[in-house]
């Protein structure tokens, strides 16, 4: 094997591992978050969604305006570029604030701003990332409309911004232009739950275990982790081929079912024959619950995670 093939298997496995790095975020609790990275034509694609909708709003209020004749055609230039300033600057901010890190076109296209380092997503940053956004978006696409107009130097200093604009989110590996690194996000696709195999594909092809039965968030707010470990060990179990083992195992499923039941506060009462499904449709519902959960920073260990302010469980 020649050196320079050493090089490039060095070269690739390095690629290999940026790739893997940015697209983990590692909240305060420790447990690394695999979302894909958003890569600029997404985003691109996002933003001139938001585009659109904004000249859309632009057009009608100026529609409005020149129908009560609050100005007239020598000033409608300077009317419009202080409307649409006006327009994109509390849009971008505050339908992030209001969809948590979602813009239309980012919720069209199912993606979001987090925070880089996995905490929560702060007003301070959603409001710096999108100042930033009329230097590093709206001033290079002014420069480009309007650059038979500057002059040599002018013009060679809107080339250079426009490149600087341009490198930085291609040269990060998080995608991040200069508002993201300054105010400590990036961009994600929204993450998808994720079952474990076995148990996900038989829901998958059984659809009797979950039409029956729906459950409330509040009610898949009592359990954590670790019992949704033991009901998916009894899952897996299933039941025995000798009788007396499957008596054992029917005892054990009517127990669980009932304690859960009560825990959970499902009235209607579960026929033996539907325990089983009741069992396997409140694993999937609680799994699901628990990693959307997880994925925005809320880790719930047990029953008991949470606890008084004398260390006591509640």
């Amino acid at each position: 094997m020649t050196p320079g093939t050493h090089s490039r298997r060095r070269r690739k496995a390095a690629r290999a591992s940026r790739i893997i790095e940015s697209d983990q975020i590692h909240p305060p609790e420790g447990v690394p978050l695999t979302l894909p990275v958003a890569r600029t034509g997404v985003r691109f694609s996002a933003q001139i969604l938001d585009l659109i909708l904004t000249l859309i709003t632009l057009i009608a209020i100026v529609i409005i305006l020149s129908w009560l004749e609050l100005f007239d055609d020598t000033t409608i230039s300077a009317v419009i570029a202080l409307l649409f300033f006006f327009i994109r600057i509390p849009y971008y901010a505050l339908t992030e604030l209001a969809w948590n890190g979602q813009t239309f076109g980012k919720r069209l296209l199912k993606i979001k701003v987090v925070a880089h380092d996995g905490g929560p997503l702060t007003t301070h940053a959603i409001v710096l990332r999108n100042l930033t956004k009329e230097a590093e978006v709206f001033l290079p696409a002014t420069l480009l409309l309007t650059f038979s107009w500057l002059s040599g130097w002018q013009a060679w200093l809107a080339i250079g911004w426009i490149a600087i604009c341009l490198l930085v989110p291609l040269r990060d590996i998080y995608a991040r232009r200069l508002g993201d690194i300054l105010a400590g996000t990036h961009v994600v696709h929204l993450p998808q739950p994720v079952f474990l195999p076995e148990l996900a594909k038989s829901h998958e092809r059984s659809e009797k275990f979950s039409p029956d039965f729906v459950f409330r968030s509040d009610q898949l707010d009592h359990y954590g982790a670790y019992e949704l470990q033991t009901l998916e060990t009894l899952l897996r179990v299933g039941p025995p081929i000798l009788h007396k083992q499957r008596k054992r195992y029917a005892n054990t499923r009517a127990i669980v079912t009932q304690k859960i039941r009560t825990k959970i506060g499902y009235a209607e009462a579960i026929p033996e024959n539907k325990q089983e499904a009741f069992l396997r449709a409140f694993y999937a519902a609680q799994r699901k619950h628990l990693e959307s959960k997880q994925l925005f920073g809320d880790r719930r260990a047990d029953k008991y995670h949470a606890e008084n302010s004398d260390g006591k469980r509640q």
